[in-house]
């Protein structure tokens, strides 16, 4: 199910009045369902792979959490990484690196047919599985305490208004809000009802149009002259701008009807003067999410220059693959790696040279 579509407004209808009938734990198994059935409308199979993350990051966030002996502690957090990131590896990479194989070993000449499996890309796989591995990792940093509530943590992991395209929240923010009593008032109605609206103008009046200016330019750039080309690359920026900010509205303004907020997830980038401060504001979830459990783990700006330039390149070829299994992505990723390391380079110098210039006025 969609937010942009017909049957959404009547699913909601549905929903949200039960819900202001029944207490808190009532209607955390009320919410439990409905994301279920929100996910499951699309196709009903791969529920089965949420419940499969759900039931392994409860059990592995308690063990975790259990265990003091530190080699122990690390096992399971390894079972929690390999069973999701194996789930998310084979339904959206396994054809990717198959087909790459197969083409780099015939570029030598080697006629060799990689296995292939015939599989449809779960919807919200990414989101939802960066989502429930910050819980473990959270527990093994001893960031976070697990918890015991089973049908809180399965709602925090399939909890539909961010299921689809985030934002990712991280457990210590939400379960919190999903644990505790909560109580809906107007005012958080109103915001609510506000970014819904917002989100919608982004999604339907904004992205819906230019798609199509975009879409007819793309598919024979021959045609288009290099000044309509340019005019592409613009409208395609506001064009995803619009898809992806619209839709983390709708998901923040339908989470306040329940009253439960959830973290913005863009703050004007377009009006960033730097590429890291652009990073900052764009896709918030997921920038922090690669900076905490990727960028720091590997290191950081801690080692050095060049250590953080190489962590940089390595964080955002993996965040490029993250957004689509393709090359495209890739060199997305890499040129957003070599941007973000040049702009370090740069604030080191300008900091060298205050340094410098204040050394000289002493």
């Amino acid at each position: 199910m969609l937010f942009n579509s017909l049957v959404f407004p009547a699913f909601l209808a549905v929903v949200l009045p039960v819900y202001y009938c029944l207490s808190r734990r009532a209607q955390n198994a009320w919410l439990l369902i409905a994301s279920y059935v929100f996910y499951g409308w699309w196709d009903w199979r791969f529920l089965s792979l949420i419940a499969i993350s759900t039931v392994l990051d409860f059990f592995v966030g308690q063990r975790i959490h259990r265990t003091g002996d530190q080699a122990r502690r690390r096992r399971y957090l390894h079972l929690s990484v390999a069973g999701n990131l194996g789930i998310l590896g084979l339904f959206k990479y396994f054809g990717f690196f198959a087909a790459s194989f197969e083409a780099a070993l015939g570029s030598l000449g080697l006629a060799v047919h990689a296995p292939t499996l015939q599989v449809v890309l779960p919807v919200g796989i990414s989101f939802y599985t960066f989502q429930t591995l910050s819980y473990t990792l959270d527990i093994y940093r001893r960031k976070t305490e697990p918890t015991t509530d089973f049908v809180a943590f399965a709602l925090f992991v399939a909890y539909f208004p961010q299921l689809v395209a985030g934002p990712i929240e991280r457990a210590r923010n939400l379960l919190p809000r999903l644990v505790n009593p909560r109580r809906v008032a107007w005012p958080g109605i109103a915001v609510g009802v506000e970014l819904i609206l917002i989100g919608f103008l982004k999604k339907v009046a904004v992205a819906d149009v230019l798609g199509p200016l975009v879409d007819v330019r793309v598919a024979r750039p021959e045609l288009a002259s290099g000044a309509d080309l340019l005019l592409c690359v613009f409208l395609f920026s506001f064009q995803i701008y619009a898809d992806f900010s619209g839709y983390s509205d709708i998901a923040r303004g339908t989470s306040r009807l329940f009253g439960i907020p959830l973290m913005r997830n863009f703050e004007q980038p377009y009006l960033s003067r730097s590429i890291s401060e652009f990073w900052r504001r764009w896709h918030i979830s997921l920038s922090t999410w690669l900076r905490d459990y990727l960028y720091i783990s590997l290191g950081g700006n801690r080692k050095g220059p060049r250590r953080t330039y190489a962590n940089l390149m390595v964080t955002m070829l993996l965040g490029g693959l993250w957004h689509g299994a393709s090359w495209t992505f890739v060199i997305w990723g890499g040129l957003h790696g070599i941007y973000l390391a040049m702009d370090k380079v740069r604030l080191r110098s300008a900091r060298v040279h205050e340094s410098t210039v204040s050394d000289l006025l002493r």
